[in-house]
């Protein structure tokens, strides 16, 4: 286990314990969850090395590593995916400026959104750590997704576009992996990365029992302000954020069944509706946020 005297986000000893999280989704086991006041972050206290976490990833439910359609929540999850792919594919075009070009997807999980920007005549790679799913991404999509480990094998200066989506929050090495996002990005290329907000409606209405905590497979929470300073610690700038507007409701309908028990769907809707109402007008309360960033 890691246990942290200091922010792993901008290194403050200004740290402190604010609630306690569940892992519902593998172990059931209790993880604290320490606030920094330096940067605003926080991150998960005593979670497993990199060596010992794959055992929290070994779950049918784990949505991005197994295509999984059990259960309405992953059956809604999958009708608004192509909306979101859509939106993705919308972004790197904003960002880079192309319609085509070189894609680093990290973190990949069973290949969709390769398979999607493949088709749209983008050169993809695609590096994921797990095993499982990489086999799924070749099964389902013809999608042969490297070994994390390739990361730091990569030519300089290959890709228009690194995107990470919902994987900072996993990473344990985080400095190291936004140094080596630096290299691999084209001069003028772009680097797109989506995390939870556990500044947002959501999380404020469920606290401990929001889903996006996901303990200990995230070991960091992020708000805009420390995202912003985390970045701009590696001399990466913050450009633009965009909505992540529909992670809202699948965020609220686990929560609601984490806090209560139960498949509480209208409950769960509702406080979607509401989170996707207020990061249509305000960006930093919205669910999850893509950050736009350019060197």
């Amino acid at each position: 286990m890691i246990y942290r005297n200091t922010c792993p986000l901008c290194g403050s000893s200004q740290i402190h314990e604010v609630l306690t999280a569940k892992d519902y989704t593998v172990s059931k086991e209790n993880f604290g969850i320490w606030h920094c006041g330096g940067c605003s972050g926080r991150f998960t206290q005593n979670v497993p090395d990199g060596a010992s976490i794959g055992k929290y990833y070994q779950s049918q439910e784990y949505i991005s590593h197994t295509e999984t359609r059990e259960g309405l929540i992953n059956r809604l999850y999958h009708s608004v995916r192509k909306i979101t792919l859509r939106s993705k594919q919308n972004w790197v075009r904003s960002a880079t400026g192309l319609k085509q070009g070189k894609l680093l997807d990290i973190g990949s999980g069973t290949g969709a959104f390769l398979h999607y920007m493949k088709t749209g005549g983008w050169d993809v790679t695609g590096l994921e750590p797990d095993e499982t799913a990489r086999a799924n991404a070749k099964q389902l999509y013809g999608i042969e997704a490297l070994p994390i480990e390739q990361l730091f094998s990569l030519p300089a200066e290959e890709f228009d576009a690194i995107t990470m989506w919902h994987v900072l929050e996993h990473v344990h090495d985080l400095h190291h992996y936004l140094d080596q996002l630096r290299k691999l990005v084209k001069p003028g290329g772009a680097i797109i990365i989506a995390v939870p907000n556990y500044t947002s409606l959501d999380a404020s209405y469920y606290k401990a029992f929001w889903a996006a905590y996901d303990v200990p497979r995230h070991l960091y929470h992020f708000s805009p302000t420390s995202m912003e300073s985390l970045l701009a610690q590696h001399n990466i700038k913050v450009v633009k954020k965009h909505p992540m507007v529909f992670d809202g409701f699948y965020v609220s309908l686990l929560s609601e069944k984490y806090k209560t028990g139960k498949s509480r769907l209208l409950a769960g809707f509702f406080q979607g509706l509401r989170s996707y109402r207020r990061g249509l007008k305000e960006v930093d309360r919205c669910s999850s946020i893509v950050y736009e960033c350019k060197l």
